[in-house]
């Protein structure tokens, strides 16, 4: 067996949790409110700003051994640069004021999550990151798509309004297969090992992410000048109120 498929098998369990989170399960469910999406935008901003720093962190930890590795680091970094500006622009095409949402600290759990991955890259080990990848990229692919179909649809946003989810639902598709041959060149089991833990411990967390978003009302204020389109956030800041 592959490691990739090992990596699948050893982290079923982590990866069915997330997915029955209560809220991707609003979402698919045309369920979810504009506070619930704008909320989880909020946090996604606040660990994907994180993506490109940590990646450049693991590859400065990387051996000389895993030149190749690097080299695929550096290939994520150029194509993640940026993608926190576009979850603002989500934010803000809601009608919500993206610069205060940039401002807002993030929930703890978020910050947890974070903090866990520079634990692992600056203390474990680097290559354990790509636990992390697993997760996020994981769950683009299997979700990101029809979330955004559904929330889309439910509260008549604008597509511009999910750039980030459709974006990463589509860009996502050819990083599992490039991803899929990475880890198939891990042969180290210590490594292997580190990777699978990682994996396991990013879809609690992230878990706690999502359920995060359900228990703490979004506070990001919305702007100044919201579009007519989304006035409907105005009734439900009454709400929230």
């Amino acid at each position: 067996m592959s490691f990739y498929q090992t990596l699948l098998e050893q982290t079923a369990a982590g990866r069915s949790t997330l997915t029955s989170a209560p809220l991707i399960g609003r979402a698919l469910a045309g369920e979810v409110t504009l506070h619930e999406y704008v909320g989880f935008l909020g946090q996604a901003y606040h660990h994907v700003k994180h993506t490109v720093p940590l990646l450049m962190a693991v590859g400065s930890r990387l051996p000389e051994e895993k030149e190749w590795l690097r080299e695929a680091v550096a290939e994520y970094i150029e194509e993640e640069c940026g993608h926190q500006e576009w979850v603002l622009n989500d934010i803000a095409t809601c009608g919500f004021d993206k610069e205060a949402a940039r401002r807002q600290p993030p929930h703890p759990a978020t910050e947890l999550m974070v903090a866990y991955a520079y634990d692992m890259v600056q203390r474990v080990a680097p290559i354990g990151f790509f636990g992390m990848v697993h997760v996020l990229e994981g769950t683009s692919i299997a979700l990101a798509d029809r979330a955004a179909q559904k929330v889309g649809s439910t509260l008549g946003l604008p597509d511009g309004a999910f750039s980030y989810l459709r974006s990463h639902g589509a860009l996502d598709v050819g990083h599992v297969a490039f991803f899929q041959q990475l880890m198939d060149r891990i042969d180290d089991p210590a490594e292997q090992r580190v990777i699978i833990h990682a994996a396991n411990m990013f879809y609690r967390l992230y878990c706690a992410v999502f359920d995060a978003v359900l228990e703490s009302p979004c506070t990001i204020p919305l702007a100044a000048t919201a579009r007519p389109a989304e006035a409907r956030a105005g009734d439900e800041t009454e709400r929230y109120a």
